[in-house]
């Protein structure tokens, strides 16, 4: 029995793979290709050169592909990619890249991409990571593994958000945010450490208590910043079972250029 709906509309030059599920009146273009187990709901839109991974689920009303909302797009062949195990609910929008950047969009593995999200042209997503209901990334965005953004977010184009970092509902973020670091209102601003989503990650109570004492030494020390950089280098040799997350964190810093939350 075949896995494709009949009202589905899957162009012949697409490329899936015979288990790939097609739910009714699905559109799908030219350029994409599914890879095996991925399940695709019904009065989805999937085009544009697209590559989805494995095992992926994709609900209802999603639009996945579609060209980049930037006036500068001339219809150049962008590409957007996706990885394996991601859950993609109803309503969310993802957008290939531009030539004005690396000209592609990634999204990595085993993220959770709630409802009503947004991801615009050229965002770079790592694998882990939680978006709530309507987050919303403007382009060039670059999110690293296991950040969680709060329902409602926003993040101004071109922001870095680190790893294990997070936000609370309705922040609007202008800035980098460095990783592990919590961040909430309008305009984002510091508001500790991720402290809860390290724990259920593994990290040992030595771990977290150095990366609060680096959050301390660049938020609440008053040092000004090329000084807190040089006191987080110091850190990192007292502190060698977490020497590496501390270098994370100083590393972010120095390659921040639209500079960090403060």
């Amino acid at each position: 029995m075949s896995l494709i709906h009949p009202t589905a509309i899957v162009d012949p030059k697409a490329q899936l793979d015979s288990s790939v599920e097609v739910g009714a009146y699905t559109v799908i273009g030219p350029d994409v290709v599914i890879g095996a187990g991925s399940k695709i709901g019904p009065h989805v839109v999937v085009e544009g050169h697209t590559t989805i991974g494995a095992d992926n689920k994709i609900f209802q009303f999603a639009s996945i592909g579609a060209a980049p909302q930037d006036k500068k797009y001339a219809g150049e062949p962008t590409l957007l990619t996706i990885g394996d195990r991601n859950t993609i609910r109803e309503f969310v929008t993802i957008n290939l890249g531009t030539a004005q950047d690396v000209g592609i969009t990634r999204l990595g593995s085993d993220n959770w991409i709630m409802a009503y999200v947004h991801i615009a042209h050229d965002c770079q997503l790592g694998s882990n990571i939680i978006l709530a209901n309507n987050a919303t990334l403007a382009g060039h965005v670059h999110l690293e593994d296991w950040v969680f953004l709060g329902g409602f977010t926003s993040v101004h184009q071109f922001c870095r958000i680190g790893a294990h970092a997070m936000t609370a509902f309705t922040a609007a973020v202008s800035q980098d945010i460095p990783p592990f670091v919590t961040a909430a209102g309008n305009r984002a601003v510091p508001a500790g450490i991720n402290s809860e989503g390290l724990k259920r990650r593994g990290f040992s109570s030595e771990q977290i208590m150095a990366i609060k004492r680096g959050y301390k030494t660049i938020y609440r020390s008053g040092l000004p910043l090329d000084e807190a950089k040089l006191a987080l280098q110091a850190e990192e040799e007292k502190s060698p079972d977490a020497a590496q997350y501390l270098r994370q964190l100083r590393e972010f810093i120095e390659t921040s250029p639209r500079g960090i939350i403060r």
